[in-house]
């Protein structure tokens, strides 16, 4: 019986693990052999050369001109964003599903917390393509850019030379976008996480006499735990993967100067330079960074499951 059970399971799973061997492990082996090759992109006759491009990526001026800025902006938006979309989207969230005015020991949301869910969810309709076209027209540098139009209407000084053209700024307008971008969906999913805690909890605590302050900080947040290290993981691959927005908005894709430049983008430029073995390895690369926080954000946060 328990055979026959396990030979029904596996008629059911055979097609879709083949279809994921495929699609998606198969083209990651792919790259990796590549990656050890002096490919070109187009050329069929190639050779094996070993970590040559590997080491080249560190050590040749004319790679790591690309590499290591993407590197450190990688970096850069992988500390500060996902702490930013998770602060933001966790303080909506709490406001608008406790943050109402309590009656007697009873608590609730804010009025309309529904229609305030659909507005902030409202950027996970647009597309990548369509965020950045719409942030590169308020970012303009004429008289028509929304925000010079705005600062021009209250008399502040606009930026006749650009925002997105200011090296010291553009990957800051760039992240800005992110988290316009992540904090709906974010809300969206804390907002769903607090609505399965008891309200007896929060009744309970308030009984007590804890305010809304200590209420977040010693019961909604532990009890949001997992959650939250969940939403950090994914924040954390969409900061390495950050080179549709960049591509979209930034003047050369990745400048000025390679001042907003990512590793999806030195892929992009070296795919386009017929050196695809390179590029295979700055992706594996990418491979490597991605797996590394997803085990050290896992062993980082592990902690024992609170129970309700």
């Amino acid at each position: 019986m328990k055979q026959r059970k396990g030979l029904f399971i596996t008629s059911f799973l055979v097609l879709p693990v083949a279809l994921y061997a495929i699609m998606v492990i198969s083209p990651f082996l792919q790259a990796f052999y590549y990656s050890m090759t002096n490919w070109t992109g187009t050329n069929p006759n190639y050779k094996f050369v070993g970590l040559d491009n590997f080491k080249r990526l560190f050590t040749n001026e004319l790679y790591s001109v690309y590499l290591i800025p993407a590197l450190k902006h990688n970096a850069f938006l992988l500390i500060a964003m996902p702490v930013i979309v998770i602060a933001l989207a966790l303080f909506f969230a709490f406001m608008l599903n406790v943050g109402g005015r309590s009656r007697g020991s009873r608590i609730r949301g804010v009025g309309g917390s529904k229609f305030y869910k659909i507005v902030f969810f409202f950027p996970q309709v647009l597309s990548v393509t369509v965020v950045g076209v719409l942030w590169g027209a308020i970012f303009r540098s004429d008289e028509y850019g929304f925000l010079n139009s705005i600062l021009a209407l209250v008399g502040i000084p606009t930026k006749p030379s650009g925002w997105l053209s200011d090296p010291d700024i553009v990957l800051l307008l760039v992240m800005l976008v992110m988290i316009w971008s992540s904090v709906g969906f974010y809300l969206v999913y804390f907002s769903a996480a607090m609505s399965s805690i008891p309200t007896e909890i929060y009744e309970a605590s308030m009984l007590d006499g804890a305010s809304r302050v200590q209420t977040f900080f010693k019961v909604t947040l532990p009890l949001l735990f997992e959650s939250v290290q969940t939403a950090w993981i994914y924040l954390g691959i969409i900061a390495l993967d950050a080179f549709a927005l960049v591509f979209v908005m930034t003047p050369e894709q990745g400048g000025p100067n390679h001042s907003s430049e990512v590793l999806g983008g030195v892929m992009y430029h070296y795919f386009s330079s017929s050196k695809a073995a390179v590029a295979c390895a700055v992706g594996v690369v990418l491979f490597f960074f991605t797996l590394t926080l997803v085990m050290v954000s896992l062993r980082a946060t592990r902690r024992e499951r609170v129970e309700y």
